[in-house]
């Protein structure tokens, strides 16, 4: 089997991104599958799953090939429950994704890309530190309520995005797509390395 691509998103459905945020955030989904195909690299490597947080997390597309890839219902719902997010993050893992064994590559390590507006409504430090090594993590905050401290610890480099307007979540999309590109187009995964 070709080497893949693991791409977790990680996205915000609490209550406070109803209406145009979370019809801004299908709507991203949907480009950043068509972005990904038209690229030969990523439509090969690229496998895609989404999970959803509010008052808990739920996986609602697991681990798919590019190709078979198809943007999930988001609906609104809770608050913003990120360390039931991190969490459910780390079981996928454990289950889908296939790390490297004697004489096998197994898959590049997987990235995450978490979109969130808000402040943590649960414990998400112990699963935050489980995750170390076995994911490369970018954190992003949207609007004036995003809670910027947390996701700084989460990823140092952590995005911010002024507001949570259509023109902005396209944005952070395009960048999603331009992350995954330019790592699935490095020669034999680049830098990307598991822990041992």
């Amino acid at each position: 089997m070709a080497q893949r691509l693991p791409v977790y998103l990680l996205l915000d459905v609490s209550a406070s991104m109803a209406g145009e945020p979370i019809e801004a955030l299908r709507q991203g989904v949907r480009a950043l599958q068509l972005e990904l195909s038209e690229d030969p690299q990523a439509a090969r490597t690229a496998w895609v799953s989404v999970i959803a947080f509010g008052s808990g997390a739920r996986q609602l597309t697991p681990l798919t090939a590019l190709s078979r890839f198809r943007a999930p219902s988001l609906e609104v719902e809770g608050t913003s429950a990120l360390g039931a997010a991190l969490r459910l993050l780390d079981r996928c893992i454990e289950r889908e994704v296939v790390p490297p064994r004697e004489g096998e590559a197994g898959d590049f390590l997987p990235m995450a890309f978490l979109l969130t507006d808000g402040a943590p409504t649960d414990e998400w430090q112990v699963a935050a530190g489980a995750l170390v090594g076995r994911v490369r993590l970018v954190a992003c905050g949207a609007g004036a309520r995003a809670d910027m401290k947390t996701l700084r610890e989460l990823a140092p480099d952590a995005l911010a995005l002024n507001s949570l307007s259509a023109g902005a979540l396209a944005e952070y999309f395009s960048f999603v797509s331009a992350r995954v590109r330019e790592t699935a187009g490095r020669e034999g995964g680049g830098e990307i390395g598991w822990r041992n």
